[in-house]
């Protein structure tokens, strides 16, 4: 009987990578392609969405610029298909542009309050300023009360009612604040200097709600003598530092408060 020789296995085709390495090259092509698609931007489009969150989030309504023509949309679409970089959105410009124009209203407002006050003003007795916080009014405390007291002079409900006149047309914070001179004062009204200057200011700020201001727009607060604007060692400087300053605050960018518990940390 004749034995049949074995089949022996083919041997090992030593271009087998190619198979694996075309694969690759394949997935590899079609990744690329897929990123190119998806960083291609339609420039118009983009604009717009840019210009839609831009003033969700700042509130001011977008503007088409003036003499546009409607021609020239399908031109821009043209051109936003060959080019593929995408610029950040203007969020930080719009914010700058709002802060600015509240900037110039409150200035508007600061020198309508200054033409009000004028004979006051040349006078030393006021003071209008703006800073970083808002505009604030320097009222000079022999306006408003007597030595050592927190009971209002007559003469300063005329002047607290221009004052509030100006402010009752808009929903900006006043806080009002009280401040001293350094000299100290105990008597059985005021411990110290740290009462008498919250007592006006609280004062001050029951006046404004008598005008009408509505109570949530007002705050009050006592410095005593922490927050001087000029020399305690003569005379003329503690009269000045011896005032009441009304502060109109810029606007709000979160009127909703929020609030998140701190809850004390479990002991290991």
């Amino acid at each position: 009987m004749i034995r049949r020789k074995p089949i022996e296995d083919d041997e090992e085709n030593p271009e087998r990578w190619l198979v694996s390495y075309a694969d690759f090259i394949t997935l590899l092509f079609a990744f690329f392609v897929v990123m190119y698609s998806i960083s291609s931007v339609n420039k118009s489009k983009y604009i717009d969405l840019t210009s839609s969150m831009g003033s969700a989030f700042s509130g001011v309504k977008p503007t088409k610029p003036k003499g546009q023509a409607e021609n020239n949309t399908s031109n821009n679409k043209i051109k936003g298909q060959q080019n593929t970089i995408i610029k950040p959105l203007p969020l930080s410009h719009l914010y700058q542009e709002k802060l600015r124009r509240e900037r110039e209203s409150m200035t508007t407002m600061g020198v309508n309050l200054s033409n009000t006050l004028a004979p006051l003003i040349n006078d030393e007795k006021v003071r209008i300023s703006q800073n970083n916080r808002g505009v604030r009014i320097d009222i000079h405390d022999s306006l408003l009360f007597k030595p050592g007291s927190a009971d209002i002079a007559k003469e300063a409900a005329e002047i607290i009612n221009d004052i509030a006149i100006m402010l009752k047309d808009n929903q900006r914070q006043i806080q009002v604040e009280g401040h001293t001179d350094n000299i100290e004062i105990h008597t059985p009204l005021f411990f110290s200097n740290w009462e008498l200057s919250a007592v006006r200011a609280t004062t001050v700020v029951r006046l404004f709600t008598d005008t009408g201001i509505t109570a949530k727009r007002l705050s009050a607060i006592g410095f005593g003598s922490a927050q001087p604007v000029s020399d305690n060692e003569t005379p003329l400087g503690r009269a000045k530092n011896r005032r009441v300053s009304i502060m109109i605050l810029y606007e709000s960018q979160n009127p909703e408060e929020t609030s998140l518990d701190i809850t004390p940390s479990k002991s290991l």
